[in-house]
C-alpha cells in the first residue's frame, strides 16, 4: 500500500509538473501567435522585446550582406573588412549599421530585462518566458563578442585571448570547448567563430525565441521606425573605427574591449583566479536573475511587496554600471609597465561590490517596510491623447508628410551623388518622420 501511495504521489507530481509546463508554454508562440498593433499611443516599455527582435532582424539583414565580402581566414579577415569599408558600395554604411545595431540590441535586451524585473511581469505565469529571456540576453552578448572578434584587429585579439584564458581555466569542460572553438590555431579559430556567429548562435536564439515570445506580440510601427531611424543616424554620425591589424610579432598595446565585456574585463584585472573571476562569478550573477520567479513568493506585484526582487534589481543595475565604468579605467602613468597600468586592487573592487549589494538589499527592505500598510497612491496615467484640435492634427499630418517626402528625396539624391553619410542621416530622418506620422494618424482616428 505504501508503495502504491508513493507511486501515486510520483504520478501526481509528474502530472502537476506537466500541467505547470503546459500552462507556461501556452503563453508562448508555440501554441499560436497574434500580432497586436495598438490603436493608440502606448508606452514602448510594453514592447521592448519586440524592439529587440526588430534590431535582431536588422543585424541579420546587414550581417547577411557583409557575408558576401568577408573572408574567414587569418590573413584575409582584416583586409576583407578594410575592403568593405573602403571599396564596396554602401559597405561602410552596412558595417556601421551592423555594429551599432549589435550595441543597441544588447542595450534593449538589458533594459527589457530590468523593466520586466521591476514591473513584476514574471509573476503572471511567465517563468518560462523569463528564464529563456535571461538565456537570450546572455547569448546576445556572446554573439556580439564573437562578432567583433572576426575583424582580427588588436582589440579583437585581446578579446580572443580573454575568452581562451577563461576556457582553459574552466575545469573539465573548458579545455574541450576551447579545442572545439579554437582548433589548432588562429586559422581554425576565425572559421569556427564565424560559423558560430552567422549560423549556430543565431539559430539557437531563434529556437529560444519560440519559447520566449508571448502569444500576443505588440508591434508598434511608429516606435519601430523611430528606433531604426535613430540607429541609422547614430551609424552616420559615429563611424566604426577599423583599428590596427593584429601583428603576431608586435606586442598588444593597452586597449579596452567593448563596453558589454568591460565588467568581465574588470573582474579579470583584479588578479584573482581566472575561473572564479571570469566564469564562476558571472555565472552566479546570471543565475541570480534566472531564479527570481522561483524565490519571489510574494503575492503582490508592487515593488514594495517584492523586496527580494527589488534588491536583486538594484544590485544588478549598480554592479553593472560600476564594473562597466571600472573596466574602462587605465592608469595614466606611462612610466608603469603594461600589467601595472591595468591592475585593479581586488580589495577595493570587491569591497565596493559587497557594499553595493548590502546597500541595494538594505534599501529594498527599508522601502518595503516603509511602504507596508500605506495605501498606494493612484497611478497618474500619462495622457494618451494630445490636446490638439482636428485642424491642428491635420496640419501636423501634412507638415510631417511634406518633411517625409523631402528627406526621402534628399536621401536618394545623396546616395546618387555618393554622399553616403548624409544619405544615412536622411534615411534615418525619414524613418523617424514615418514613426511620428503613424502616431498623428492614431490621434486623428
Amino acid at each position: 500500500m505504501a508503495g502504491e501511495e508513493q507511486k501515486k504521489s510520483l504520478v501526481d507530481r509528474a502530472i502537476e509538473a506537466y500541467d505547470w509546463t503546459i500552462k507556461r508554454l501556452e503563453r508562448t508562440i508555440l501554441f499560436g501567435i497574434r500580432f497586436v498593433v495598438p490603436n493608440r499611443i502606448v508606452s514602448p516599455h510594453g514592447f521592448l522585446g519586440m524592439l529587440t527582435f526588430i534590431t535582431f532582424i536588422v543585424l541579420g539583414i546587414t550581417g547577411g550582406l557583409l557575408m558576401f565580402y568577408y573572408r574567414p581566414t587569418l590573413d584575409q579577415a582584416y583586409p576583407s573588412v578594410e575592403m568593405i569599408n573602403n571599396e564596396v558600395d554602401f559597405g561602410l554604411i552596412i558595417r556601421n549599421i551592423h555594429y551599432h545595431a549589435s550595441n543597441l540590441m544588447i542595450f534593449l535586451a538589458i533594459y527589457h530585462l530590468f523593466y520586466q524585473l521591476f514591473s513584476g511581469r514574471y509573476k503572471i505565469r511567465n517563468e518560462v518566458i523569463w528564464v529563456t529571456g535571461v538565456i537570450l540576453g546572455t547569448l546576445t552578448i556572446i554573439e556580439a563578442y564573437i562578432g567583433y572578434d572576426l575583424i582580427m584587429n588588436e582589440r579583437a585579439v585581446l578579446a580572443i585571448n580573454i575568452g581562451a584564458a577563461l576556457a582553459y581555466s574552466t575545469p573539465v569542460i573548458g579545455p574541450v570547448i576551447a579545442d572545439i572553438v579554437i582548433g589548432t590555431g588562429f586559422n581554425d579559430l576565425v572559421l569556427r567563430i564565424y560559423a558560430l556567429h552567422v549560423f549556430i548562435l543565431p539559430l539557437t536564439m531563434l529556437l529560444l525565441i519560440t519559447l520566449h515570445f508571448p502569444r500576443n506580440l505588440v508591434f508598434d510601427p511608429g516606435m519601430a521606425g523611430i528606433v531604426v531611424g535613430t540607429l541609422f543616424i547614430t551609424s552616420a554620425l559615429y563611424p566604426v573605427p577599423l583599428g590596427n591589424q593584429y601583428d603576431p610579432f608586435r606586442p598588444l598595446p593597452i586597449t579596452i574591449p567593448e563596453w558589454y565585456i568591460n565588467p568581465l574585463y574588470a573582474l579579470l584585472r583584479t588578479g584573482i583566479d581566472k575561473f572564479v573571476a571570469g566564469v564562476l562569478l558571472p555565472t552566479l550573477f546570471i543565475m541570480m536573475f534566472m531564479i527570481v520567479p522561483f524565490v519571489d513568493r510574494s503575492k503582490g506585484m508592487r515593488l514594495a511587496d517584492r523586496p527580494v526582487a527589488l534588491g536583486i534589481g538594484l544590485a544588478g543595475v549598480s554592479q553593472s554600471i560600476v564594473t562597466t565604468v571600472w573596466g574602462f579605467y587605465v592608469d595614466p602613468d606611462p612610466t608603469k609597465g603594461y600589467n601595472a597600468r591595468l591592475e585593479i586592487d581586488p580589495v577595493l573592487f570587491f569591497g565596493v561590490l559587497i557594499l553595493l549589494n548590502v546597500a541595494s538589499f538594505g534599501a529594498a527592505y527599508a522601502y518595503s517596510k516603509y511602504s507596508k500598510g500605506r495605501k498606494p497612491e493612484p497611478v497618474k496615467r500619462a495622457a494618451q491623447q494630445f490636446k490638439l484640435s482636428d485642424e491642428e492634427l491635420t496640419a501636423l499630418f501634412y507638415l510631417l508628410l511634406a518633411a517625409e517626402i523631402a528627406v526621402v528625396i534628399l536621401s536618394l539624391v545623396s546616395y546618387y551623388m555618393g554622399n553616403l553619410i548624409f544619405g544615412m542621416l536622411m534615411t534615418g530622418a525619414s524613418l523617424i518622420a514615418f514613426g511620428f506620422i503613424t502616431y498623428v494618424i492614431r490621434l486623428m482616428s
